[in-house]
């Protein structure tokens, strides 16, 4: 895929969409998004322009995470700004967590490179509650109302959820989130007991295939990047490597 297709502003866009928070609250050319606590990206500043006044920015979004009893989060890609806004934050004390990088791929080459399906995937608009009740088995963090509360940024905006079955009970799930002529790949979670079996492989070509039924033509996923094994397997569909990211969070 040719990078001149997205830039990674663009593409913070894009997950931002993908993955709405609650509220989202503006300063000084950032985004200050709050979800009771429910998923990092979600309760994290996305710092889109340079702020006039930075120790000011920062101060007033520690203040509004601060007052809501979460601590202070930046998510911060090649493209945030102001550009030294990551050491900044290093040398106020944030710590780094969660690097990770973003693979894109045309999704007609990946729906080529991807082998005929072992398992019958269906794909719906929205999650349904045997849906929900693996997702948040396989990689829920939190009690009953943060996996309400996960429900909620789940509709912030439209998807497509993919569920495969071994022996008639769920065995994966997947999110294909929709904007435009993209799509962003999202909760996958396969049963631990049936793993290593093709489950994955069927949800995202079930997500992809639908997709591509609806005019989209290109697609991103985010995988942490010291997974080396999924991102080989992502490569092998045909994913590229094209940004990054990683969060500086204030614990103390």
């Amino acid at each position: 895929m040719s990078r001149s297709v997205i830039s990674a502003s663009e593409l913070d866009d894009l997950m931002n969409r993908s993955w709405r928070a609650l509220s989202e609250v503006p300063v000084d050319g950032w985004i200050v998004r709050r979800s009771e606590g429910v998923t990092q990206r979600a309760n994290s500043v996305l710092p889109v322009a340079a702020p006039r006044d930075l120790p000011d920015a920062i101060t007033r979004v520690e203040r509004l995470y601060l007052d809501h009893g979460l601590p202070p989060c930046f998510q911060l890609s090649p493209a945030a700004q102001p550009p030294e806004l990551d050491e900044v934050l290093a040398e106020r004390g944030y710590e780094l967590s969660g690097a990770t990088t973003i693979q894109v791929a045309e999704v007609e080459e990946v729906l080529n490179r991807l082998s005929c399906g072992r398992s019958s995937v269906e794909v719906r608009d929205e999650p349904g509650d045997d849906w929900m009740r693996l997702w948040w088995a396989v990689d829920g963090r939190g009690d009953d109302d943060a996996r309400v509360t996960a429900g909620r940024i789940l509709a912030g905006g439209p998807a497509l959820y993919a569920v495969s079955r071994h022996e008639g009970s769920p065995a994966a799930v997947g999110r294909l989130s929709l904007v435009g002529q993209w799509a962003g790949v999202y909760c996958m979670a396969v049963r631990a007991d049936v793993r290593r079996r093709g489950h994955a492989q069927d949800i995202l070509r079930g997500l992809l295939t639908a997709a591509a039924d609806r005019g989209v033509r290109h697609t991103w996923l985010q995988v942490v990047s010291d997974n080396l094994a999924a991102r080989k397997l992502y490569e092998h569909a045909g994913y590229q490597d094209f940004s990054t990211y990683h969060y500086r969070v204030r614990r103390h």
